[in-house]
């Protein structure tokens, strides 16, 4: 079992920057794919990045390619989602995901069976 708890969310202005952490206990996750989504109030959920299980392979949503990245820090079994340039279109609750199955990151979060709790991200104009 995996547990994860996402932080680094609050309130940014645009064209500002915040970075995510999903931190993992219960069991290292060094072998599971990872994935970021969020969901904006009214929405349904929607893919962000994901993160293959050995970190070879990443895979971005249109909307945030070039502007988010996605990386993990085994020492410290955290992913962490750095996002820059930020617009108020990126306001959500993100929440981060694993999966010890996947082969290669998924884009469908019904693919991923561990989930965090969600953290807020607000972008005024």
């Amino acid at each position: 079992q995996v547990q994860l708890v996402e932080s680094g969310g609050g309130l940014v202005q645009a064209g500002g920057s915040l970075r995510l952490s999903c931190a993992a206990s219960g069991r290292t996750f060094g072998s599971y794919a990872m994935g970021w989504f969020r969901q904006a109030p009214g929405k349904e959920r929607e893919f962000v990045t994901a993160l293959s299980w050995n970190g070879g392979k990443t895979v971005y949503a249109d909307s945030v390619k070039g502007r988010f990245t996605i990386s993990r820090d085994g020492a410290k079994n955290t992913v962490l989602l750095q996002m820059n340039s930020l617009k108020p279109e990126d306001t959500a609750v993100y929440y981060c995901a694993a999966d010890r199955s996947l082969l290669h990151p998924s884009t469908w979060y019904g693919d991923y069976d561990y989930w965090g709790q969600g953290t807020l991200v607000t972008v005024s104009s």
